[in-house]
This record gives structure tokens, sequence and C-alpha cells, in this order.
């Protein structure tokens, strides 16, 4: 029986880059169900916090795991309490992965309501294992999503992370698509290892042996 994996999304673009995520484990057996409130792309105030909890509880009913990957409302995970499955925050898989073996990492995030909860995550990652992180805002980079031109907010991104040393982390689900653009090395991205920790955890609490 193939695994659910529910999704909450709060940009509509972002859902097929989480499908190509999951088409890329092998196995085949994993389904995601995307879930879009853009309305919840704001400051995370309490309120947003809580209402983003309150869905990702009720999502969590008859889904193996939940993924929520937005970044500026992350900290929603932290409230969600007991749910009858797994429910993660797609960049904190991302702030493990990045961080784990220490060394230079650098951060790069575009939108300016990200700054707070990503550097958060990261900065818990990194005292773990002694990373140094370097969290870099891609100048100009969100108004270019806002304004519908994905190819621009890509190569923006591109930009700004090619010739980094060391391990680059681009910290946001959207900015995916950039690392095509990158020769060498390939950033890690939010899509790719969110999927995979959500895979492993939603086969952990089916199998609990």
């Amino acid at each position: 029986m193939p695994l659910t994996i529910a999704c909450l999304h709060t940009a509509q673009s972002n859902a097929p880059l989480f499908d190509a995520a999951a088409e890329a484990l092998p196995g085949g057996a994993l389904r995601l169900a995307h879930h879009v409130r853009a309305d919840l792309l704001r400051a995370p105030t309490p309120d947003t916090l809580d209402e983003a909890a309150s869905l990702l509880r009720r999502l969590a009913q008859g889904a193996d795991a939940v993924l929520l990957t937005c970044s500026t409302i992350g900290a929603a995970v932290g409230q969600v309490g007991e749910a009858p499955c797994p429910v993660l925050r797609a960049d904190a898989a991302l702030a493990e992965a990045a961080c784990r073996s220490g060394g230079p990492v650098h951060v790069l995030y575009a939108a300016p309501t990200t700054r707070g909860p990503t550097e958060a995550l990261f900065a818990a990652a990194a005292a773990k294992t002694g990373a140094q992180l370097d969290l870099r805002f891609v100048e100009g980079a969100w108004d270019l999503f806002l304004a519908g031109d994905l190819p621009g907010y890509h190569a923006r991104i591109a930009a700004v992370a090619l010739g980094l040393p060391g391990r680059v982390a681009l910290a946001q689900a959207s900015m995916a698509r950039a690392a095509a653009l990158m020769e060498g090395a390939p950033p890690l991205t939010v899509p790719t290892i969110g999927v995979m920790a959500a895979a492993r955890a939603a086969v952990r609490a089916r199998n609990p042996g």
C-alpha cells in the first residue's frame, strides 16, 4: 500500500517540486496530497502559527506523514502537539543535512519574512556539529517571485550561489529549481531532503518494530 504524505504549501508552484522529488525516490510507493494556503504566507504571528498548526493536525487524519513546506511558518510544526502520524517541517530536514558534517554552510533565502525562522532553525542544527553558518539574503529575488518571473527568480539565486565554497543550502522550497542552473556540486534543496525525511518517518511510524 503506497505511503501518503500530505503537503501543506503556501505557493501552488511548489507542489510540482515535491512531486518531482517523490518520483525520484526508488520504489515508487509514495503519494503526495497537496494542500495550498497562500494566505498563510505572511509574517509568522501567533495567530498565523495557530491557524497553520490546526490545519496540520487536520491533514494528519488519514495520512502517513505531514510535511509543512513553507519556511516562514515552519514554527507551526512545534505547536501541533499529538497527531496520528509524524508532522515534519521540510526545512528542518534540510538544516540537519546541511550542518551534519560541520564546516562552512552557506544558507540562501529570498523572502524577508523567512530570515528569522531560517536563522533560528539552522543555528540550532549548527550548534550540534560546529558548522559555521553564512546566512545570505538574495537581494531582489523575492520581488521576481511575487511578479511571477520564476526564471528570473531562479537565475538571481544561482548567481549568488555560484562559486561559494563548502555546502550551499537553498532554504526555501521555491528556490529548488535554481540548482539546475549551477554546475559542479549541486546545492541542497528543501523538496529533495524534505520528501526523503517524510518518507522515512512514515515508514518508521507504519512499522514501529
